[in-house]
């Protein structure tokens, strides 16, 4: 009779302990994130004509993206498809000095968009800028290597 009491108040502290972790996990985040919606936000950090003014203008970024298209460079700090993570960067990098403009692009490409809301579950999770920047540089990498292959 003791062992069974004794199980069962262990049983309800393990469930106490495992519903009060889910209570502060964001559901609400995931949901906005993993909605099946081919959007992207682009933060943009220039447009330029020749590629010796992307490399003059943007050689103290570490991570970048550049997209050739219609005879112009587009340089691209971010991409998301959570508008608040949009803002979140935007605001990383103004404390950087610099400016982002934010372009909502469709692609329909399902391996990105999974990869995308991965790497967007993670920068909610995380809260030091360093690791949103670090995560954000394999989202780019990402991007070159799923759309460019």
């Amino acid at each position: 009779m003791k062992k069974t009491f004794f199980i069962g108040v262990i049983f309800i502290l393990v469930g106490v302990i495992i519903g009060s972790n889910f209570r502060k996990f964001n559901y609400s985040s995931v949901n906005a994130i993993t909605k099946k919606d081919n959007s992207f936000y682009f933060l943009q950090e220039g447009v330029y004509a020749k590629k010796e003014n992307v490399e003059k203008n943007t050689k103290n970024l570490d991570q970048k993206l550049i997209i050739y298209n219609d005879k112009k460079y587009y340089v691209y700090l971010g991409i998301t498809k959570d508008k608040k993570i949009a803002d979140k960067l935007k605001e990383i990098y103004e404390k950087r000095g610099l400016n982002l403009y934010e372009k909502v692009q469709t692609i329909n490409n399902e391996k990105l968009n999974n990869n995308i809301t991965q790497f967007d579950l993670l920068i909610n999770n995380s809260n030091s800028e360093e690791e949103i920047l670090t995560i954000e540089e394999v989202v780019l990498a990402s991007y070159d290597e799923i759309v460019n292959n």
